[in-house]
């Protein structure tokens, strides 16, 4: 027990006396988190909005296959990305592999299903009367669909809340496709399994306690966001 008090002793020197290289870490991983759950919003919001809100031929189909994409291991995406972005790949052109971007768009793809599968609930769960009610008072159709993501909105916080999860505590697309580049591609969780590996307990430590802040603040933040849509 005692390389567990030790270590967590100088996790707190490397936190707070601004280590540069566990602080690379967590800033690249806010970063790459960062441009993920955008994207992730970005694209999720609207296309759950469509999976929930109309009613079109294999739609059962496509929401069967976007809960099965919420359980898919991170290390095939990883894999599949890897394929598209290295020299050989679709988009290899691009020059995104073992950079930043690249990381994101894995991890985009992670926290997409997610963000669908929530948001079409949501939206499947609110008053049906809302768009009738909606037409009679002279709403367009840009005005239901605004008005439909306003009464989600608490929904789409829980969303983007537990996709931010996923996407922070995720290993598997930031090792393959980033390539733990020190300074440059190392995230909390690739630093955490490098660290450890070599016997430095502190700084696997120390980001590990910040991956477990980031947890809290999430579950924090959720439950409050429960509790608003509650009332």
């Amino acid at each position: 027990m005692d390389f567990i008090f030790s270590g967590l002793m100088q996790a707190f020197v490397l936190l707070f006396t601004g280590d540069p290289e566990t602080w690379n870490a967590i800033g690249t991983t806010v970063c790459v988190s960062t441009l993920s759950i955008s994207v992730s919003l970005l694209l999720g919001a609207p296309l759950g909005f469509a999976l929930g809100y109309y009613d079109f031929r294999g739609r059962k189909t496509v929401r069967t296959i976007v809960d099965t994409f919420l359980s898919f291991p991170t290390v095939v995406i990883g894999l599949l990305v890897y394929a598209m972005l290295s020299r050989q790949g679709p988009l290899g052109d691009a020059g995104l592999l073992f950079t930043i971007p690249g990381i994101a768009m894995g991890q985009a793809i992670l926290g997409l299903p997610i963000v669908i599968a929530m948001m079409a609930t949501a939206v499947e769960n609110l008053d049906r009367r809302l768009k009738n009610t909606l037409l009679t008072l002279g709403a367009d159709s840009r005005q239901v669909l605004l008005t439909t993501l306003w009464e989600a909105r608490f929904s789409l916080m829980l969303a983007a809340a537990s996709a931010y999860g996923r996407i922070v505590s995720e290993i598997g697309i930031s090792m393959m496709v980033g390539g733990n580049i020190k300074w440059h591609t190392r995230t909390i969780t690739t630093s955490i399994a490098l660290e450890t590996g070599k016997g430095e307990f502190a700084m696997g430590i120390a980001l590990g306690l910040v991956l477990m802040m980031v947890a809290f603040a999430m579950n924090f933040g959720m439950s409050g966001v429960r509790r608003r849509e509650g009332r």
